[in-house]
């Protein structure tokens, strides 16, 4: 009798671990059919081809904010202080990539630029792009196109190389944001169009002074607004400046532009504020810099201080009334 309890209880036993051991061998084989890439990489989902969107198209890989970085082919030094800086360490969420015009591009520096990105793989090569000032809004538009086509996500930051981005603070900022229709940044609607000099619009006939629009030293943008772009990109006009172009196609849009004081994004840096989001006009010790009093002291300015007056946007009154700088008190 206690012989047969025992081999009972063992039989059970038995059956128990078989079983467990069956489900263990049937989970791995289901995550090696549907996980092939990994999950995650740098804040960044893969995608798997199971999960291609409804009307076919390539999606490379998934993120909440993706922050473009305008950037010149040969400036691989640059690249690498961001890398080093504030896209070091990203948040879940958020990727970057540095985006590169690789057309009739010499054949050392394409080749150097595609060794990078099998180091780094990071780069958005654009074959349509030969780099040069008058191709920005070109560039600009090619990105959107790209993005809009290969990317899932939810928001676009674009900035320049000179920028330095906290990104865990713009991440936190959007969730009380509006998650459709937003333009996001620190806008201009009193700038008077040039008629000479690099910056010259020849072209821009619709009036005497810009449409408002959000300065390039970096803004966000959600995904609704870049398919309106991408999608009507071949009847949209391209201007030599590429902030202002975007401000004019959006221009007749009813969208929700927020003017923030905290994106130091002008020509020339406002100064250092804690409370700056994005911060324009770095050179490479200036963001090294500023990385490093985060790492040290937990704020961005080792001391705040000021350059020029900075100012809230009158949205309640015309354009060029928009702007005033009286304000000692905003950062």
């Amino acid at each position: 009798m206690v012989v047969r309890m025992l081999m009972m209880r063992f039989k059970r036993r038995f059956s128990s671990a078989l079983l467990f051991g069956l489900l263990a061998v049937i989970s791995l084989l289901i995550l090696l059919t549907f996980c092939h890439t990994p999950c995650e990489v740098g804040g960044e989902r893969e995608i798997n081809i199971s999960e291609l969107s409804n009307n076919n198209v390539e999606l490379i890989f998934a993120t909440n904010l993706l922050i473009v970085v305008m950037s010149a082919p040969t400036h691989f030094d640059v690249r690498n202080v961001i890398r080093e800086t504030w896209a070091n360490t990203l948040p879940n969420g958020a990727s970057v990539r540095f985006v590169v015009g690789r057309k009739n591009l010499p054949e050392q520096t394409l080749e150097n630029v595609k060794q990078e990105n099998k180091v780094n793989r990071d780069l958005l090569l654009l074959d349509d792009i030969e780099e040069s000032y008058s191709s920005l809004t070109k560039k600009l538009l090619s990105t959107l196109k790209w993005v809009d086509k290969h990317v899932k996500y939810n928001f676009l930051m674009k900035v320049d190389e000179d920028s330095f981005v906290r990104v865990e603070n713009i991440l936190e900022e959007l969730l009380a944001k509006p998650q459709e229709k937003l333009y996001w940044g620190f806008f201009d609607g009193r700038a008077h169009v040039k008629r000479s000099g690099k910056w010259s619009e020849k072209d821009f006939v619709l009036c005497d002074r810009y449409l408002p629009y959000a300065l390039g030293g970096g803004y966000v943008i959600s995904k609704d607004l870049v398919t309106y772009v991408a999608k009507n990109a071949d009847i949209l006009k391209q201007l030599n400046n590429e902030d202002v172009s975007l401000g004019t196609w959006l221009g007749p849009l009813d969208i929700n532009r927020i003017h923030d004081v905290n994106f130091d994004t002008e020509y020339k840096s406002r100064g250092c504020y804690n409370s700056y989001l994005v911060t324009h006009k770095k050179s490479a010790d200036e963001l090294q810099e500023l990385q490093k009093n985060l790492g040290m002291l937990g704020r961005l300015c080792a001391k705040e201080n000021r350059v020029r007056l900075s100012y809230n946007y009158n949205w309640n009154d015309l354009p060029t009334k928009c702007c005033e700088r009286t304000d000692p008190a905003i950062p």
